[in-house]
């Protein structure tokens, strides 16, 4: 049974990475049909996040209230139609608009998927969290090289978007199906989550550690190609590279780092993968040369690749524990989430006005002092750390000392 859920939520994942892919490698041809400046094409993709973040809290009522299938069905399939509406924007206002709505789409999406990703790591008592997010990065790869090859044969982004967006809708309810309905009646038993859920307790501290991990994983993303340029003055071409071997080289960990996970528990792995971080951190801060910084990027982001996993899968398994069941799992896993895509808001412009103030190489000492902070709070990850009322199973122990 498992198998088969383990599968389906790994597609799930997969399209959910696709959607975000197919939009993001058209964004240049959006923004040239509406005549955007940087400045204005700035502010309409700030918008997803206004979104996604307005509506994430509202996650563990949904749940509640229609199942965890049927609100997978419903905002996954949302999340599959409304990529379209951008390339239909006639101006700057609806393409805002629509871009907000994409954002709550995908942000309700993700806890769904999240929640149930957990409930699934739970059943099997073994750790695919960080897989199912590699392969939300496979999704993303896939969906930016098929938007790669439209944008070459010149494909209207409109018929692009479309026949996208029907193929991962079939796929995706497809895929839906494995979830379990929800026994008749466990709504009813299962206490009803706040309206608007945020993190507390033991979902706060591991939420404030995905937060740095976050934070941590857009700096890298948007600044490594301007670090390696202002700082190292390498190329173009060699800024190009740093930021494609921070992608692959966080993908590729978050594909293995299960069986890490398996083999020396949450927290050993996250303080080894963090330390090796922290040593990335700090030859991208000493900058020695293009090649020191690029491998220092890398070294980064497997430093950080396996923590927003496992932050989502232990706010899971609290909630849950709790007597909440899905929608209990839902609520907590929205309001760590909450907090920690939050860094996603505050990173970009965090370090451009650190940087302002002392010099780009400054602002990435914060970002050195952030992923030794991912390993000084690895121990929040540990099952039954936060809260000793939870019990899992033993594939979850630490390997002792």
């Amino acid at each position: 049974m498992y198998r088969a859920q383990r599968w389906g939520i790994a597609v799930i994942f997969a399209i959910h990475g696709m959607v975000q892919g197919t939009f993001a490698a058209r964004i240049p041809a959006i923004s040239e049909n509406l005549a955007l400046s940087a400045g204005l094409l700035g502010l309409a993709l700030f918008m997803p996040s206004v979104g996604s973040l307005s509506l994430m809290p509202l996650a563990g009522r949904l749940i509640h209230r229609v199942g965890l299938r049927r609100s997978t069905q419903l905002m996954l399939g949302a999340w599959t139609v409304v990529v379209v509406l951008p390339a239909l924007a006639p101006n700057l206002l609806t393409l805002c608009l629509s871009l907000a709505l994409m954002g709550a789409c995908a942000g309700l999406a993700d806890i769904a998927m999240n929640a149930h990703g957990s409930a699934v790591e739970q059943g099997m008592g073994k750790s695919i969290m960080s897989g199912l997010h590699g392969m939300w990065s496979i999704g993303v790869f896939l969906g930016a090289g098929v938007g790669a090859l439209a944008a070459e044969w010149d494909v209207d982004v409109r018929v692009h978007f479309a026949v996208v967006a029907a193929v991962l809708l079939v796929i995706g309810q497809v895929a839906c199906r494995t979830i379990p309905v929800r026994v008749p009646g466990a709504a009813e038993a299962e206490p009803e989550p706040p309206r608007f859920s945020l993190p507390r307790g033991p979902v706060l501290l591991i939420a404030l550690v995905a937060f740095c991990a976050v934070f941590v994983e857009v700096s890298g993303s948007d600044w490594a190609g301007v670090y390696l340029r202002k700082v190292s003055h390498s190329g173009h071409a060699e800024a190009a590279v740093g930021v494609a071997v921070f992608a692959v080289l966080m993908a590729a960990s978050r594909l293995s780092g299960d069986g890490l996970v398996r083999r020396l528990g949450p927290t050993s792995a996250v303080r080894a993968m963090a330390a090796i971080g922290t040593v990335g951190a700090v030859m991208i801060v000493l900058a020695i040369n293009g090649a020191v910084t690029i491998i220092g990027f890398g070294l980064m982001g497997v430093g950080i690749a396996i923590v927003v996993p496992l932050a989502f899968a232990a706010a899971g398994r609290i909630g849950s524990a709790k007597g909440g069941g899905q929608a209990g799992a839902g609520s907590a896993i929205a309001g760590l989430a909450t907090v920690a895509y939050g860094a996603g808001l505050a990173a970009p412009g965090a370090i451009g006005g650190l940087a302002s103030v002392t010099s780009l190489r400054g602002s990435f000492v914060m970002i050195t002092v952030l992923v030794a902070v991912v390993c000084l709070g690895a121990a929040v990850l540990r099952p039954g750390a936060a809260d000793e009322t939870v019990e899992e199973p033993s594939v979850y122990s630490e390997v002792s000392a």
